[in-house]
């Protein structure tokens, strides 16, 4: 009988707004009115019918899940919903709901400097120690980038399983469907299974799709039929609601697999750091390169991809090492580096850039409005830096 994990990353950025050229000396640099409707609209959506929906079939099938909430999520929820968190908080309470910890920002900080992405995960580990009395055990960086130094990082700031891709590039033709070691050390990994897992995030309402409609009853047997010891279940929160719509049938969808799963007992859910100490480990897996689960490379080339992504990152590195005991200017530099103003920048087509566009649209119209009003951004604190030290 395999085991299955289902874990859902949910974050909501802080969104900058079109900084101008003209609005340099402004300290003005978020656009809180558009955060606010995006989570509102997200809440009444997604969050508030998928935690119910989740908590009655955990409770009723003592069914098991796992959850990282991203820092910055948090913070407006705190502000605008914290009815929100008082669901998340019940789920974890009834003690089969395991709270994955990442950078508080969901930041590219690994790539702008090693010891912020450290204070990073410190930081969203205390926050979570605080709001839901948990102490993590487990790690995902944002998108689940990975290689073998973030796994050593991690590993020594005492976490026991990190999250990754299933990537044909590092399994060649090992399956995700087992619990994996980092060489090195003794850090577990849990790899995704992108294929049933994107037959849902992405798959779903696809009338293109040879599979469509997807419905509980098949890919149930699927998973039945799916070998290896733990099948590894991973996407946004959001995909429940938000980005495939109720009216597709996608609650409906959950309600029926869940029911399914937890009347049938032929496989078991399991949070994440129970699946890594319930599994022998299957082999070792070295990661040299980074990679990640956005696009169809895989890799880092959804945020640093183009030359105006490259450019907006080294602006950062010189801005962050100017000011990184200026703790003042940190709190918006932190902002900056969460990883959605870079996938807003990507000039990427086709498949992935309709998903790069599905992202940026609501707060910039092109990739350039975005890159534009970011550096101009940076310019503002690097301006007023240069003032006030003169």
């Amino acid at each position: 009988m395999s085991g299955i994990i289902f874990y859902f990353h949910a974050h909501q950025p802080r969104r900058t707004r079109y900084y101008s050229f003209f609005d340099i000396g402004s300290k003005d640099y978020f656009n809180d009115n558009i955060n606010k409707r995006i989570l509102d609209r997200v809440v009444n959506k997604s969050y508030k019918p998928a935690l119910e929906m989740i908590y009655n079939n955990c409770t009723k099938y003592d069914l098991k899940f796992s959850f990282s909430i991203s820092g910055t999520l948090i913070e407006q929820l705190e502000l605008y919903h914290p009815e929100i968190l008082e669901l998340w908080k019940r789920l974890v309470d009834t003690g089969n709901v395991e709270i994955v910890s990442e950078t508080y920002f969901h930041s590219i900080s690994y790539l702008i400097d090693k010891k912020e992405f450290i204070e990073q995960i410190k930081m969203h580990k205390k926050k979570i120690k605080e709001l839901f009395n948990y102490n993590s055990r487990s790690f995902r960086n944002f998108e689940l980038v990975f290689n073998n130094d973030i796994g050593n990082i991690v590993y020594n700031l005492g976490f026991e399983t990190a999250l990754t891709e299933g990537a044909d590039s590092i399994l060649g033709w090992k399956s995700p469907n087992y619990v994996y070691k980092l060489k090195g050390n003794n850090l577990r990994l849990l790899l995704r299974n992108y294929k049933l897992s994107d037959d849902i995030a992405f798959r779903f309402g696809n009338r293109n799709w040879e599979e469509y409609p997807l419905t509980a009853d098949k890919y149930y047997e699927w998973i039945k039929k799916t070998p290896g010891d733990i099948i590894n279940i991973f996407m946004d929160f959001e995909t429940i609601g938000e980005h495939i719509w109720p009216e597709t049938g996608i609650f409906n969808f959950w309600n029926k697999l869940l029911e399914y799963i937890g009347k049938n007992k032929e496989i078991e859910t399991y949070t994440i750091n129970e699946a890594s100490n319930s599994f022998e480990v299957k082999d070792e897996i070295s990661i040299e390169n980074l990679i990640s689960w956005a696009d169809i490379e895989r890799d880092l080339s959804a945020w640093m991809g183009d030359n105006i992504q490259k450019e907006a990152i080294e602006y950062l590195k010189e801005i962050y090492e100017k000011n990184k005991d200026n703790q003042e200017v940190m709190k918006v530099l932190r902002y900056l580096t969460t990883s959605d103003n870079f996938y807003y920048m990507s000039l990427k087509y086709n498949a992935d850039g309709d998903v790069h566009k599905y992202f940026r649209e609501e707060a910039f119209a092109t990739p350039y409005d975005s890159f534009i009003s970011y550096m101009n951004i940076l310019r503002s604190i690097d301006i007023d830096n240069f003032i006030k030290n003169r």
